[in-house]
């Protein structure tokens, strides 16, 4: 006997639900909408501080890679003819070379004792190549690791980074070991530097200028070259409680965002062939000397088959070679993208004032907004894309005009939402409504 009046109960709940519903017009589920989505939003980028083709035939001509230590000389003493500001190594060498002559004559059985001694009597490789580092302006480039594996370690030796205010190294991306080139070759090398990238699901869209090593600050390879290209002793980094403000060398200041990266502004790979210079002509001798003289060079591999290739923010796939060189183009012409921190406060006070007064406006049935939704309901659509539209414009603006990165998809995404949750009743409403009048419409047809 209880079960129906407690389905009366519940029936006139449920109605009581409906009405208030109804009378509030999809503000509710708007408001919802409107502060659940703003939260997301905030906090995926939440504050740290609070708590919460030429070349390509280089392989045929001079053999397969890894080449011997000795034939790497050859090629750091071509490039350092041509008088170059520095030279970096997109390339790290943590393990002997197995080809130098002391190695081969370890192999060779007993019988080849006098070639064995002969053999051994040679310089090694790592020796060739390390007189050749010291004599050249060079960069030896390292790969940072979380986890310890064969032949890394826990320190990098690397130029001074001196610190202006507070330490950044909770704010910087941090490693606790490091895969770099043998003693003997960085000792030769007139700098160390990472060559570590960011990737966000895979693609690389910034790069950090200062890596933390353990409880040390560290430079990327393209300040390091800076350093060297100016002859600078120190890479200075300038920072406060929010993070890595720029980082500077000589004259050079770099601004970042607080972890000490920069966002590339990226050019296509095929504007950017024209710069790249084969190695069989380095050593051949047949490029032109103005190509290298009083320039910053990088070597490393590209060409199909290496596995050091990356995925820009252009969906290119390019060596990570270019993704180096285009960090130091972007310094030296000063074109910076920039997402402040300011900058997702500011998107969220425009979202919720933007959405707080669709909320506030939108519902009311003598506004202007209703009076052409009753009048024109498939207009809806082409007012809600132009609105994006604008939006997409507004944010492509700022984006050319001043270097800043607004995140218009969120935007997008959270306003669509909020107005998706008057939009769907007011087009139903207005379907209802065309088909009653279409069913009076057949109805006094019928009469007649």
């Amino acid at each position: 006997m209880a079960f129906p009046s407690m389905k009366r109960y519940f029936d006139l709940w449920l109605a009581r639900i409906r009405s208030l519903l109804k009378a509030a017009q999809g503000r509710p589920v708007a408001l919802v909408v409107l502060f659940g989505l703003s939260m997301l939003n905030l906090c995926s980028e939440w504050p740290s501080d609070i708590a919460r083709p030429a070349f390509v035939d280089t392989l045929a001509a001079v053999g397969q890679w890894p080449w011997p230590r000795n034939r790497l000389a050859s090629l750091i003493d071509a490039i350092a003819a041509l008088k170059p500001l520095t030279i970096g190594l997109d390339i790290y060498m943590p393990e002997p070379d197995q080809t130098s002559p002391d190695k081969v004559a370890g192999n060779l059985p007993k019988t080849a004792a006098a070639l064995a001694a002969g053999l051994r009597a040679l310089p090694s490789h790592e020796a060739i190549l390390a007189r050749s580092l010291r004599a050249a302006p060079t960069i030896l480039g390292a790969a940072a690791l979380d986890h310890a594996a064969f032949a890394t370690s826990t320190d990098l030796r690397s130029a001074p980074i001196l610190v202006h205010g507070t330490d950044p190294l909770s704010h910087v991306q941090r490693f606790d070991y490091v895969l770099g080139s043998l003693p003997e070759l960085q000792a030769a090398a007139h700098g160390q530097a990472m060559l570590s990238v960011a990737l966000e699901q895979g693609v690389v869209r910034h790069i950090p200028l200062i890596t933390g090593l353990r409880e040390k600050l560290v430079p990327n390879l393209p300040m390091e070259m800076l350093r060297l290209a100016t002859g600078s002793s120190a890479i200075d980094v300038f920072a406060d409680t929010s993070g890595v403000q720029p980082v500077g060398v000589a004259d050079v200041l770099v601004p970042t965002q607080p972890g000490g990266d920069i966002w590339l502004h990226f050019a296509s790979i095929r504007s950017t062939l024209s710069r790249y210079v084969s190695t069989r002509d380095i050593l051949q001798g047949i490029v032109d000397p103005e190509r290298i003289r009083d320039k910053l060079v990088l070597v490393g591999l590209t060409g199909a088959g290496v596995t050091d290739m990356r995925t820009t923010a252009l969906g290119e796939l390019v060596p990570g070679i270019e993704i180096q060189a285009q960090v130091i183009e972007t310094i030296f012409e000063g074109r910076f993208l920039r997402r402040l921190n300011w900058l997702k406060w500011a998107e969220c006070a425009f979202i919720m004032t933007f959405g707080l007064l669709i909320i506030w406006y939108v519902p009311r049935p003598r506004s202007r907004f209703a009076v052409f939704i009753g009048v024109v309901p498939k207009g809806v659509a082409a007012l809600g894309i132009s609105l994006h539209l604008l939006n997409l414009l507004c944010c492509f603006f700022i984006f050319m005009r001043f270097g800043l990165l607004v995140d218009a998809a969120s935007i997008f995404i959270i306003l669509s939402a909020v107005m998706g949750c008057f939009l769907s009743p007011a087009l139903l409403r207005g379907d209802e409504q065309t088909r009653t009048e279409a069913t009076h419409a057949q109805g006094r047809d019928g009469g007649r």
